[in-house]
């Protein structure tokens, strides 16, 4: 890859002044505003209770919370930006309210919902779709000067698992991330972060062999955030469900953490910031 498309390496991220430090691996806690996801849904709905979510979060050790209020699990619709707003302004509101310090993301691919969650007190865009869903969303981003994870995914939610399908998986998800980053360097957008897209159109071979290939997305020299917890590439292998797959999904972060992810994106931050503790201190030490 030519040098000019390299964004940069620095280990920081500026979320409206508040300066992330990606030195060492971060836990980053996912707040569900939907009635629909795949292990949590309808438990965070109210505000009330994001609020108290967020505090089991930064207590067990999330440097960030990414809310969302659209479901992305297989099969899932896509949610217009009306409902999406409706669900999530309220509760975002009051956990800006409630912890003024949190660094908050916000799980959205509707450019609009984007700009009103920013302007609403949140300090990154997380978009599964990489603009792909809404066009609009490079250019609001442009605007808004907020970092934006960018994560690839073969199709939509409601289709990506029927068939998906690659000649060669990791260098056709390279150079997915390769022509997005340049339209966002066109743009002017600085703070990137990349996601492979675990479960998000990949078989459970296609996730394990994207799993032992991480470190070949160094090349982008960027902060790569890894999405494992929980899901189907844990539960099939082991025969179980959602709620029994917290220690096959540490055991996928140690992996992850190994091969070089910066940021887990988790349901337990108490779990994942101890496997980051512990694999840091081997990494030191061995």
């Amino acid at each position: 890859m030519a040098k000019d498309t390299v964004f940069w390496p620095k280990k920081t991220l500026n979320c409206g002044g508040k300066i992330i430090n990606l030195s060492s691996p971060l836990v980053m806690g996912i707040l569900n505003i939907t009635p629909d996801s795949f292990f949590d849904g309808g438990r965070h709905n109210h505000p009330l209770n994001a609020i108290n979510r967020v505090g089991e979060l930064l207590s067990a050790g999330a440097s960030i919370i990414d809310m969302g209020a659209a479901s992305s699990r297989p099969g899932a619709g896509i949610t217009d930006p009306e409902t999406e707003q409706k669900r999530l302004l309220p509760a975002l509101k009051a956990v800006v309210k409630q912890y003024p310090e949190a660094v908050i993301s916000i799980d959205t691919y509707h450019a609009s919902t984007a700009k009103l969650a920013i302007e609403s007190g949140a300090h990154m865009i997380n978009d599964i779709s990489a603009g792909s869903i809404d066009p609009a969303m490079f250019e609001t981003i442009a605007d808004l000067q907020v970092p934006y994870v960018m994560m690839h995914m073969q199709g939509t939610p409601r289709d990506m698992q029927q068939n998906p399908e690659y000649k060669h998986l990791v260098k056709e998800i390279a150079g997915f991330f390769s022509k997005k980053l340049e339209q966002l360097k066109q743009l002017g957008v600085h703070d990137v972060l990349i996601d492979p897209g675990f479960g998000f159109g990949k078989t459970l071979e296609q996730n394990y062999r994207l799993l032992g290939n991480l470190d070949y997305f160094s090349m982008f020299e960027l902060p790569i955030v890894v999405g494992v917890s929980r899901k189907s590439m844990v539960n099939k292998v082991l025969g179980i469900t959602p709620t029994e797959a917290l220690n096959g999904t540490t055991v996928l972060h140690t992996i992850a953490l190994e091969k070089g992810a910066d940021i887990l994106r988790v349901h337990d931050a108490k779990e994942a910031t101890e496997a980051i503790k512990i694999v840091r201190y081997f990494q030191n030490h061995r």
